[in-house]
């Protein structure tokens, strides 16, 4: 089976891409994800699998890069922030829907391993790709290969605590996972726009883009990210030590980060210099869809 369909199940869209057996994208396709509606993510994947086969006129495996992990004991979906896929056997009820084997993996999982392969980490030993989106979440890659880990939850750095928090961060925000000061409630779309909270709303990319133009407030809470952000990845790099670090999701379109998160991070990083390197994913939003697809090995 020659094409390759990759499906990134995020909390806002999904995003169906065909490719062939050289790697070349052939069609993309996206809708919005439906909201809380278990069955109705289901019919929307299936539905853009068929018409992707449709219009190309053969069928394809099909990889799935979904916001969780599929329990090892009982096969159903758990860590999700699309709380609705939670306690759900969604390969079983996809692989009913499009009837054939499909393979399944956390998103960021999906991202490291995109980057890792041919896109801004390639040839990097170690890979720590990093989601910055609606949820945090991180995937890491070793040598080529996805480490998914004994439990199904290796890079689920997002629901660690802040590390370092001074005063005013604790007990830090209540997360969907029952904890407070999780990495995601600071570090996500959603919590740069509730640490800012000032005035009128802002979304992460308003408050960029202010920031960018001089408001001061923008300014102020963008600092505070990249501290946060800082420190979340020294407790990465002391532990994986890896050879670079890729930012995806919409957050890693802000290019400040990219300068100013290094030079912050040596401080809280066990060594005499960091030799990690911080990057942008060279696929941009193509590398969730890209590694769901490469999950199936040409």
């Amino acid at each position: 089976m020659s094409l390759r369909i990759g499906v990134d199940l995020g909390g806002s869209k999904i995003e169906i891409a065909a490719y062939d057996g050289h790697g070349r994208e052939r069609l993309r396709r996206r809708v919005a994800t439906p909201q809380g509606d278990y069955r109705g993510t289901l019919a929307a994947v299936a539905a853009l699998v068929a018409t992707v086969e449709r219009e190309l006129g053969e069928a394809g495996s099909v990889g799935i890069g979904m916001p969780g992990a599929e329990s090892r004991v009982s096969g159903l979906i758990k860590n999700a922030n699309s709380t609705c896929l939670i306690g759900q056997p969604l390969r079983r009820d996809l692989e009913t829907l499009l009837q054939r084997e499909l393979r399944l993996a956390n998103d960021a999982n999906c991202f490291a391993l995109s980057e890792a392969i041919d896109g801004a980490a390639a040839g990097a030993e170690a890979v720590f790709g990093v989601i910055l989106g609606t949820g945090c979440g991180a995937g890491v890659v070793v040598r080529g290969e996805v480490l998914t880990g004994a439990n199904a939850i290796a890079g689920e750095w997002g629901h660690n605590p802040l590390p370092w928090p001074g005063d005013e961060e604790r007990p830090g925000p209540a997360c969907y996972c029952g904890k407070r000061g999780c990495i995601e409630t600071w570090l996500s779309g959603p919590g740069l726009a509730r640490d800012y909270a000032v005035g009128m709303p802002l979304d992460a990319a308003a408050i960029a883009a202010r920031a960018a133009a001089g408001d001061g407030g923008c300014q102020a809470a963008l600092a505070r990210y990249e501290d946060r952000l800082a420190r979340s990845l020294a407790h990465v790099i002391n532990v994986l030590d890896p050879d670079v670090i890729v930012l995806g999701g919409g957050l890693a379109n802000i290019q400040r980060l990219y300068e100013n998160v290094p030079r912050l991070w040596g401080r809280y990083v066990f060594s005499d210099q960091v030799a990690t390197r911080l990057v942008a994913p060279l696929h941009g939003d193509s590398s969730g869809v890209r590694g769901a697809a490469w999950l199936w090995p040409q």
